[in-house]
């Protein structure tokens, strides 16, 4: 395509086109779909929105011609902006829009009633639109969705609900043009394909042949332990991160999650209370207007730092941020990039990261994680496949707004990639779900949604619809309880199993404020602040901890074997290492080191595959159980291995130990071993949300709290196991806590990676490094914390003087 059209902006600002941005204009002319890859702040977005400008300059087109999905509310003002800028120089009377839930009233109603050229929106209410029999006319314009962040949404379900909506739209408008956005990634072509479904054939990846240059370094300790365990460290590094603080105009600091970040904010406020007006706090728990006054600073360069989770991970441009810290290891490549990437966010800009170690070994994961980055070992993101909650919820979606027929609806079904496998009776379980809540369900009136009516599903029960249309969606996360001051002032939401153990005048820490809990009622906590100056807890939210990627374990791996430059996060760390090797062996990704030790408490084995917290959770309570010892094993996992501990019957030969560790009869053994009956019946409540069999209450009346929603879907889960035993959704919530609990897929490929590797048994005299920190998450984990901090200190003093030997 001729840049000629777009030439008078670029003029008006300097600029001069980079070669994938006019590749990307070509494509599009050409009226091919894609994806584009390009580094943060290197112009994605002006390459995909571009091409859809130039062809409106040509149509002069009436209504909307572009949807623009984003998967985050708070991207979608930044977004607006980054649109409207070369609208007002070529195209004025063009407008954009923004319809997400953040947007008010009044807004929605004129949306409702006429659409703009450009519409920014998320997968949630792109899901809405879809229920109102008026939108295929009012998007007949349409001629381009775009999906930006789409590594963002690839690989959970908001991914597939974006797969679906995207093929609703390819069904109405054939022709429509798809594109998808992403930064970090590292299975481009996989990613592509999956946006696009059916219509992948022909379709372009584009990458940005730019160079962007990132820095990543790291905060070496001044005194580092010889037996380190995890988050020893803390905030004790809170200093130097002040130092590096002071060196910056603006600097993001970011955690792994919103319990670290309100913690690390109360730290460096201690240590700079004249820091209150320029130091800020951003994280998803937090009340959106606060967080928009946070960014707001932020873009105007008027805050010194900001204490964030992920909620600042992805495309809002703050150009002043000059320096960004990591708190922790990210456990991923993609993760540390993306994250660099928020500082020095334009073209020609170098990004600059700093690490912050929360424990020793952490130096070795910063060293190996830049290793990575260099070599652009990123990680891939695996499509999901067959979530039947998300398609039966989309389904009710699609007859709400338009009835359809089974036969055309299968087809439109099968043309994305995470149903292109649905077979004919996966299809008519889900039909069978719709219009009568399957075989245990269908005497119960409540769960008839869709009936068929000459040949097509249809929905017109008016209370079910507006039920229906509250409930889309699939993020599911704890009942959250709204934070709020006496006069109404509203500083967030925390979860309800958090605040709920909280008694009145408890103290507690949020939004990076000490609080005092006046009262809970109705799911809202009144409180006020607090005047007392005694310790509170601070916010806690559920999740488990990021495990560590197999990208970074191999990288992490190659380090260990003393490959890669000098650094001197190696060098920092040597001495721990060199006990390691004196008293054992660094553990690799070629060979299964196993340390046999006894102690005073038993006898232990500790086993490193290197493959991830989670991963080692499911190993070593299938280890356990697959010894059969007759008396009680405790097990322990970080990210480097786990750790059985027994009275006795550990000094198992090499042999025994390569015979537990295989994939022969994997499933049933990990069923039988590990609670999952329990941990699948909490993880249908999440299914069964989003499938609708819990549906939201109606407004006016008073909101359910967690424990009786659990409650409900409890006993739907009794009734479905014994009255309908093979229904897909129990069978699907037993598939997801299998991934998400253990991550079973890579749990199955570590096992045959372990059969391949020499195994490394040595009988160690004392607990090495490695060992320490698994030895000492067991004690805190089964010993009162006194008794247990009072064990660990004599066990430190003892190996130190070994050490010292």
């Amino acid at each position: 395509m001729p840049a000629d059209p777009l030439q008078p902006f670029f003029k008006q600002r300097g600029w001069k086109p980079f070669p994938f941005q006019k590749e990307t204009w070509k494509a599009y002319a050409a009226g091919k779909s894609g994806l584009l890859h390009a580094p943060t702040g290197q112009g994605k977005t002006l390459a995909v929105w571009m091409g859809p400008v130039a062809g409106a300059l040509k149509e002069q087109p009436e209504g909307c011609s572009v949807v623009w999905l984003t998967p985050l509310r708070a991207l979608a003002q930044d977004t607006l902006r980054a649109l409207r800028e070369p609208l007002e120089v070529l195209a004025p009377k063009l407008q954009v829009e923004a319809r997400t839930g953040d947007t008010s009233s009044s807004v929605k109603a004129r949306l409702r009633k006429k659409l703009p050229f450009g519409l920014v929106t998320t997968p949630e209410s792109l899901s809405l639109m879809l229920t109102h029999d008026d939108t295929r006319e009012k998007l007949a314009g349409l001629r381009a969705v775009i999906v930006d962040e789409w590594h963002e949404m690839l690989g959970n379900k908001r991914g597939v609900q974006t797969e679906l909506c995207l093929a609703r739209l390819r069904e109405w408008f054939p022709e429509i043009r798809i594109w998808g956005l992403s930064a970090t990634l590292g299975n481009l072509d996989e990613a592509r394909d999956v946006l696009l479904g059916s219509a992948a054939e022909g379709a372009v990846t584009v990458s940005a042949d730019l160079k962007k240059e990132i820095v990543i370094d790291t905060l070496i300790p001044r005194e580092i332990d010889r037996f380190p365990w995890s988050g020893h460290l803390g905030t004790r590094l809170a200093a130097q991160v002040v130092r590096e603080v002071e060196k910056a105009n603006s600097t993001l600091l970011f955690t792994n999650t919103r319990s670290q970040t309100e913690l690390w904010f109360q730290e460096l406020l201690s240590l700079r209370p004249d820091w209150a007006e320029v130091i800020a706090m951003h994280h998803g728990s937090v009340d959106r207007e606060e967080r928009e006054k946070v960014e707001q600073g932020l873009r105007e360069g008027r805050l010194r730092c900001v204490v964030c989770t992920s909620s600042l991970d992805l495309g809002v441009d703050f150009s002043p941020v000059d320096q960004v810290l990591q708190v922790g290891s990210p456990k991923g490549i993609a993760r540390l990039l993306q994250r660099a990437g928020r500082s020095g966010h334009q073209p020609g800009k170098v990004s600059r990261v700093l690490g912050v170690p929360t424990h020793a070994m952490e130096l070795v994961e910063f060293a190996a994680a830049r290793d990575a980055a260099h070599a652009r070992h990123i990680e891939a993101r695996r499509p999901l496949v067959k979530p039947l909650d998300v398609l039966v919820q989309h389904l009710v979606t699609c007859a709400i707004g338009e009835p359809f027929e089974p036969g055309e609806m299968l087809r439109e079904i099968l043309s994305t990639h995470a149903f292109r496998d649905l077979t004919d009776t996966e299809w008519d379980w889900c039909l069978g779900f719709i219009s009568s809540g399957g075989r245990a369900l269908a005497a119960y009136p409540r769960y008839r949604k869709a009936r068929l009516e000459n040949g097509r599903y249809i929905v017109d029960d008016k209370r079910l619809i507006q039920q229906h249309r509250m409930s889309i969606g699939t993020i599911s996360a704890d009942s959250h309880v709204s934070v709020r001051f006496a006069n109404g002032q509203t500083l967030g939401t925390v979860e309800e199993g958090f605040i709920s153990r909280l008694k009145q005048g408890q103290l507690f820490i949020f939004a990076g404020k000490k609080l005092e809990l006046v009262r809970f009622h109705q799911r809202i906590a009144t409180v006020r602040v607090a005047k007392r100056d005694a310790k509170g807890a601070v916010a806690m939210w559920g999740g488990n901890k990021m495990p560590l990627s197999n990208e970074l374990a191999h990288a992490m791996a190659a380090r260990l074997r003393g490959e890669g430059p000098a650094s001197p996060e190696m060098k920092a760390v040597a001495p721990i290492l060199e006990i390691q090797r004196r008293w054992s062996e660094l553990p690799d990704d070629r060979t299964l080191l196993v340390e046999h030790t006894r102690s005073r408490d038993g006898e232990h084995l500790f086993v490193y595959p290197l493959a991830g917290r989670l991963v080692h959770e499911g190993l070593g309570a299938l280890m356990a159980y697959r010894l059969r010892l007759n008396q009680t094993i405790t097990v322990s996992q970080n990210d480097y291995g786990f750790c059985l501990t027994a009275k006795r019957g550990l000094h198992l030969s090499e042999d025994i130990i390569r015979l537990n560790l295989t994939v022969e009869n994997l499933l049933e053994d990990v069923l039988a071993c590990l609670n999952t009956a329990e941990l699948a019946r909490r993880q249908f409540h999440q299914v069964a949300r989003v499938a609708g069999l819990i549906l939201q209450q109606l407004p006016g009346r008073q909101q359910r709290g967690q424990r009786e929603l659990q409650s409900s879907s409890r006993l739907l889960f009794e009734v479905l196991e014994r009255y309908d035993p093979e229904n897909l959704l129990l069978l699907q919530s037993q598939r997801e806590i299998l991934e998400k609990q253990l991550e079973f897929s890579r749990l199955h490929d570590s096992l045959i990676d372990i059969q391949k590797r020499e195994v490394q048994l040595i009988e160690t005299k004392n607990l090495t490094p490695m060992a320490f920190p698994l030895w000492a998450e067991q004690f805190f984990a089964t010993m009162p914390a006194g008794d247990a901090a009072t064990r660990l200190e004599q066990m430190l003093q003892d190996l130190e003087q070994a050490a010292d030997k």
